[in-house]
């Protein structure tokens, strides 16, 4: 039998008389607990915030969508004071039994025999985030972390940090996960809950970071885009609600048509498993910053089905043309099942989720009945293996000739645990093979919690934990060349740091994931993180950061070469800048001021490029071929495009509900909002109660407009312009108005525009302009009926009388 968990955060409490243990309790795991052509950013089924606030719709055909409640661009990352980490809520761990058999076969592929050690020693060997995790006192860490084009990040339950990958100096952090969401509001910066995960998308250049949020229950997606290859910079900040569920353990990948993410889906109690859930982000819109949508199956796959992980792409050639997403089923039932995820954004109804093979996998017995039993030195407390699901990531390689994923997971054998990794190939166009696997179990050492990934010419390395009842849990590296003998880790392993304690509480959980990433640049060093103790004892976890290279591939690194030109306006010639310059295989990067882009470190083939920018024609797309060592110049001369205006006016009535009012703002029954224009306005019966000249102040009163009918937009919006009709009793105090905008029924506000001083005659305001979109993102969808307009009277005077005759807003979009 299968026992399984919903695990859950530990929660360490401080005693008077010293460290107590009052909870020791877990969040985070239990699983029983084509890429098509990149659409042009713009042009998507666009479902509205609105629409998706109580999860995905249906779009036909099976295929569920949502949109991102909200979207902003953040300011740069080290200019934000660290936000506070809410302390997360101590919870039991809840059983239940599922009545599936546990895996139990003979293994016949086992690597039984230590083999010398010709593992290279560590590059970079450094201490990660430790305990407590900026003050989140979690067990597990959860421990995540990838390396980018400078810098490496480490995530943990709830810390960020940044280090120079060169050097190993901390740039930034550790600072709370919450702080790149501070100020976005809603559960991303209030609800934080963990299950952090950060990738660097290296066909874009930039970083991913996400971490689940909710208020009690993990409902949303929480997802962060930078802006460029500088972790510290500005960030894409996006929230998405996935439903009423509890979206457990997710894991995220990259590919060319999406963010891919698998979900361990619980009811809303957490207390029965419905089964992994796949879903799929707009990418190309994030990339950009724009509002983005997701895609989902009509709900989890059931609780017959295991836990599955998306394939995600490491190196700079992408999947073919078309290749739809790969996920990878763990083999519980006797085969590696591949399912396709092929997604179409702009007519979601055509998305498919389907069955592509089930290569079988050779027989294994399934490790302490997917629980805790790995032994450490000096203490009788056991480690959990979470041997019932894929450990992360599951990585991708393009050859060209061929193309492989790999991954692990932890199955019992000898008397221990050991790693059974395996290479998959013909994962996207077939036939699906397995290529190699076997199960690392050389001697009698437990060896768990592993990650695999693979360098551009083969070989491949396994990052893992190695513990037995002689040794404290340690951190070690495995690895093949790719000239060994299939189905072997031929280098033997080596040892990246021992620790020097063991783990005596937090409900036996360990890591819940690790994490062995490529170095994007050399495209050679793997980099691997995961945790260890410094001392006995419950609470004190630490991570440890190390990177190396096997030999024979960090000299030859691969050969590319670049694409480069300027984009112009073709009727003045002058330069566009922040034009968006896209290639096939989903990357994208904008001009700079004298219009001038590159895209370099690009694998010798054939691509298609465009240009586009707000405001004029997308470019034809343009056939460029990169040769190695060489930069392939094309440019773009982009011709301007007509712009159209749409306005909807409301206006005050001649009613005026109660015989008189406080004198102070405006009328609040809101019939007094809607009529025709007759010069008679509104006034207040239960204002503000004090004076404020801010648009966040809480004293002054608020009314808004709502029923706007602009018809039919386009799909880019330009600006945004409201004109409001007004006067005040006097002019004492400075009156003024305060406008803000929402398209989520009121849910999340635009900053404030203020309006000059009111007099006493009626007078006309305007506040934005045909090209202002005020601070954020907006999409046709948006301007529904969950589309608000707040109006905030300001004065320095509490008995101000504020008058409306009319609040019209102006949308002009192409």
């Amino acid at each position: 039998m299968i026992v399984t968990r919903r695990p859950r955060l530990a929660v360490l409490a401080a005693g008077v008389a010293g460290l107590a243990l009052v909870a020791a309790l877990v969040l985070g795991t239990n699983p029983h607990r084509a890429r098509p052509e990149l659409a042009a950013p713009g042009t998507h089924f666009g479902v509205s915030a609105a629409a998706s606030a109580n999860g995905p719709v249906s779009m036909g055909n099976g295929v569920f969508a949502g949109g991102s409640l909200k979207n902003d661009r953040s300011p740069a990352l080290r200019d934000i004071p660290p936000h506070p980490v809410r302390a997360l809520p101590a919870e039991d761990e809840e059983g239940r039994t599922d009545t599936r058999a546990a895996p139990s076969a003979r293994d016949t592929v086992v690597q039984s025999t230590a083999i010398a050690a010709a593992m290279p020693a560590a590059i970079r060997n450094f201490d990660g985030i430790g305990f407590p995790g900026v003050s989140c006192n979690c067990a597990p860490p959860d421990t995540n972390g990838e390396v980018g084009a400078t810098q490496y990040v480490q995530i943990v339950n709830e810390g960020y940090q940044v280090w120079n990958k060169s050097t190993g100096a901390s740039v930034l952090g550790p600072v709370g996960i919450t702080t790149i969401w501070s100020g976005f509001g809603g559960v991303c910066e209030t609800a934080g809950d963990g299950d952090p995960v950060v990738l660097y998308d290296q066909l874009a250049g930039r970083w991913l970071v996400s971490q689940f949020a909710g208020a009690g229950t993990p409902t949303d997606e929480c997802i962060a885009i930078s802006t460029s290859s500088d972790a510290t910079g500005a960030y894409f900040r996006y929230d998405f609600h996935l439903g009423t569920n509890f979206f457990d353990y997710p894991h995220l990948a990259v590919w060319p048509d999406g963010y891919y993410m698998s979900d361990n889906v619980f009811n809303s109690s957490g207390t029965a498993y419905l089964g992994p859930q796949p879903f799929v982000f707009d990418r190309a819109r994030m990339l950009n910053g724009l509002s983005a949508t997701f895609q989902t199956t009509a709900g989890a796959l059931g609780s017959s089905v295991d836990p599955i992980l998306p394939a995600d792409v490491d190196g700079s050639t992408p999947p073919p043309a078309n290749a739809p997403e790969t996920f990878v089923r763990w083999p519980g039932a006797g085969a590696y099942q591949t399912y396709h995820y092929h997604v179409d954004w702009v007519t979601p109804g055509s998305s498919t989720w389907t069955t592509f093979a089930s290569p079988a996998a050779a027989g294994f017995s399934q490790v302490c009945g997917g629980g805790a039993c790995v032994p450490q030195f000096g203490t009788t407390s056991t480690l959990d293996t979470l041997g019932d699901r894929l450990m992360f990531r599951l990585a991708y390689r393009n050859f060209g000739d061929h193309e492989s994923v790999v991954g692990n997971f932890t199955v019992a054998s000898g008397g221990v645990s050991g790693i059974r990794w395996f290479e998959l190939r013909g994962v996207t166009s077939g036939p699906e093979t397995v290529f190699q696997e076997s199960t690392y179990q050389p001697d009698t050492t437990w060896r768990w919690m592993g990650s695999a990934a693979m360098d551009h010419i083969g070989d491949i390395a396994i990052g893992f934990s190695a513990s037995s009842s002689a040794i404290h849990p340690e951190i070690r590296y495995a690895g093949r060349l790719v000239g060994d003998a299939l189905n072997t880790l031929g280098q033997g392993e080596a040892t990246l740091f021992s620790g020097a304690g063991s783990q005596t509480g937090t409900s036996n959980r360990w890591g819940d994931y690790s994490d062995i990433t490529i170095d994007p640049v050399d495209d050679c060093t793997f980099w691997f993180t995961t945790e260890y103790y410094s001392t006995t004892a419950s609470f004190n976890w630490r991570t440890r950061v190390g990177s190396f290279t096997l030999p024979g591939c960090g000299g030859t690194p691969p050969p590319t070469g670049s694409i480069a030109g300027h984009v112009r306006d073709s009727s003045t010639t002058l330069a566009i800048s922040g034009a968006t310059v896209s290639i096939s295989g989903g990357s994208s990067t904008t001009t700079d001021g004298s219009g001038a882009y590159t895209f370099s470190g690009l694998a010798p083939a054939g691509y298609s490029v465009t240009a586009s920018k707000t405001g004029y024609t997308t470019s034809a797309p343009a056939s460029v071929t990169v040769t190695s060592g060489t930069t392939t110049t094309q440019d773009f001369a982009l011709a301007p495009t007509a712009t159209v205006t749409s306005t909807a006016f409301i206006f005050a009535t001649t009613s005026i509900a109660g015989p008189g009012g406080d004198g102070n703002g405006f009328e609040t029954n809101r019939p007094n909002l809607w009529g025709a224009p007759n010069g008679v306005f509104a006034s207040d019966v239960s204002g503000g109660t004090a004076s404020g000249t801010s648009c966040t102040s809480t004293t002054r009163d608020k009314e808004d407009a709502s029923g706007y009918s602009l018809g039919s937009l386009g799909s880019s919006i330009l600006g945004i312009r409201v004109q409001l009709i007004g006067k005040a009793d006097s002019p004492g105090g400075a009156p003024k108005f305060c406008v803000q905008l929402s398209s989520d029924g009121g849910t999340s506000w635009t900053a404030g525009k203020i309006s000059g001083a009111l007099k006493t005659s009626v007078t006309t305001f305007t506040l934005g302009t045909t090209s202002d979109t005020w601070g954020r993102t907006w999409a046709a969808a948006d301007f529904g009926s969950g589309f608000r307009v707040r109006i905030i009277d300001l004065a320095n005077n509490a008995s101000r009388t504020f008058s409306l005759d009319s609040v019209s807003v102006s949308v002009t979009y192409q």
